[in-house]
């Protein structure tokens, strides 16, 4: 990776130096990760450490001027950037008036001029040969503290922190591909086998059971609560759990970070409700193909994931802003197709701020200017929009009977794992399969029923569908699109479906996997 020599003869000189150094990472689950991994490196090999995460709600994202004088307060001469600092072009100017070199370790982005700092490790920056391009934050970091390893003739030492770079590669939705399959499926082995203390924590306060954890329970067991941290108060707390070794300090730590992620839940509820009646108001009331939604009460913790779920809800592009300062302040989600990062570029001039990338960007705007911005993001929405973007799509990988699901098959399957963007869980479409015995919603709104092809059998649930119970009479066939999971309950694991969506059979309707036309909304992808 291109400077990795340079950063690494600067990290092992504040070694010998006895220098103080920083880890100064960012408040989601791939910075206070990528700070903890850092952080206990550095403190193994006899470094004088410290980590700083910047205050969501204060400060903002990345590296900040704040943040630098308050390291160089303390007598810190380097700072190692983790998911962070590739746009900090100013920042990392001013660290240097400080006296400060700055380690920059980041996978965002870079923007047109390049930060003046001691050591660069980014491998999408211009230059860089470095051969896989999709490490998330913490990898980037991984890659210094192995490189540092290996000059120290001890690289087997940091296999132990591939944990942390799974959990951060999961929830950061990296493609899990190349390098980072690698990664993951060995920081999975890991956290399997022996979690750190603060991650035994969590999984207890989850009531996720180790041993065939994978990268679904991270992403909506593991990284929520971590994020938890930052989005309701202080996201130093997660680090501070993941670094902490006592069994029972760590222990507490989860546990408080578990009741933040209820609270979060709690409002994030409150604020999906109330955007639903807003959002429902401006569809009623013209011809809307974005939807920039603004309430200046709303907790700021929640917006990226209300945006996101208002998504799925609608399936348009949106922008979602409470107030802080004055100013308001939020996150854009968008569908596939419609890069919001551009959108947002075409409005600029009503803008403050604003920064991202295709599906996903956040932005700060004057409270007297989103009218103006809601008209012409969604003038330009209008052109770049065809209703033919507006129809979600269900991609099928294969079509398979309900006989060819054994436990065979399924152990193949899971071979592909981890699963993750670029390897996607595989897809598929079963026709004709009856519904047996009662369909009933259970837990908060999830669809569980029994199916039967033949002399076969197979219990399915649908998350989130238990509006859709009506539609299982009993009386007819379905056709179901669904993944192949493992269920434990009471000790025992069995194969269950976990269906994406089903629609009453009608013989002919879908030509087979054939190379034939099909509809917008299902494509048979026999390529896999």
């Amino acid at each position: 990776m291109d400077h990795m020599d340079r950063a690494v003869e600067r990290a092992m000189r504040a070694l010998q130096n006895n220098e103080k150094v920083a880890i100064y990472g960012d408040y989601d689950v791939d910075g206070t990760s990528s700070a903890a991994m850092l952080y206990l490196y550095f403190l193994s090999i006899g470094a004088d450490v410290d980590f700083y995460i910047p205050d969501r709600f204060t400060e903002g994202y990345g590296v900040s001027n704040v943040g630098i004088d308050r390291l160089a307060e303390q007598g810190v001469t380097l700072i190692i950037t983790v998911d962070c600092g590739i746009t900090a072009v100013e920042q990392v100017r001013y660290a240097a008036s400080r006296s400060i070199d700055v380690i920059v370790c980041d996978h965002h982005e870079p923007g047109d001029e390049l930060p003046p700092a001691y050591a660069l490790l980014d491998p999408i920056k211009p230059g860089c040969s470095y051969p896989f391009k999709f490490l998330s934050g913490c990898g980037v970091g991984f890659k210094l503290i192995q490189a540092m390893a290996i000059r120290r003739d001890e690289v087997e030492t940091v296999y132990q922190y591939l944990d942390l770079v799974a959990i951060a590669a999961a929830a950061d939705i990296v493609p899990l591909v190349g390098e980072n399959r690698s990664l993951v499926a060995h920081g999975l082995r890991r956290l399997n086998d022996s979690p750190r203390p603060g991650l035994r924590g969590l999984l207890e306060c989850a009531g996720i059971k180790r041993g065939n954890l994978g990268t679904s329970q991270i992403v909506f067991g593991i990284a929520p609560r971590i994020n938890a941290a930052g989005r309701m108060k202080d996201a130093r707390r997660a680090v501070q759990m993941l670094i902490d070794e006592d069994e029972v300090g760590a222990f507490k730590k989860a546990q408080e970070l578990e009741n933040d992620n209820r609270s979060r839940r709690t409002i994030d509820e409150g604020t999906f409700t109330e955007a639903q009646v807003i959002a429902q108001d401006l569809l009623n009331s013209g011809n809307y193909r974005v939807l920039v939604i603004h309430n200046p009460t709303w907790h700021p913790g929640v917006i990226g994931i209300v945006a996101s779920r208002l998504v799925e809800k609608y399936y348009l592009p949106t922008v979602l802003l409470t107030t802080l300062d004055g100013v308001a302040k939020g996150s854009a989600r968008s569908i596939a197709g419609f890069d919001i990062h551009n959108a947002l570029k075409q409005c600029e001039g009503h803008i403050e701020q604003f920064g991202g990338h295709k599906y996903a960007a956040g932005l700060s705007i004057r409270e007297e200017n989103i009218a103006a911005f809601r008209q012409d993001l969604n003038d330009f929405a209008l052109g770049a929009i065809s209703d033919e973007m507006l129809t979600p799509e269900l991609r099928i990988d294969a079509e398979v009977t309900l006989a060819e699901v054994t436990p065979r098959f399924f152990s193949v399957i899971k071979q592909f794992a981890p699963f993750g963007p670029g390897n996607s869980r595989p897809q598929f479409l079963i026709r004709g399969v009856e519904v047996v015995g009662y369909p009933r919603v259970v837990g908060k709104d999830h669809l569980k029923f029994r199916i039967r092809s033949g002399n076969d059998f197979i219990e399915a649930i649908g998350f989130g569908m238990g509006n859709r119970l009506p539609e299982l009479n009993g009386r007819t066939q379905y056709d179901l699109v669904f993944n192949i999971e493992e269920n434990e309950y009471r000790g025992e694991v069995k194969q269950q479906f976990r269906i994406h969506d089903f629609r009453v059979h009608t013989p002919g309707i879908y030509p087979a996997a054939n190379g034939q036309p099909t509809p917008a909304a299902v494509v048979l992808d026999g390529e896999g």
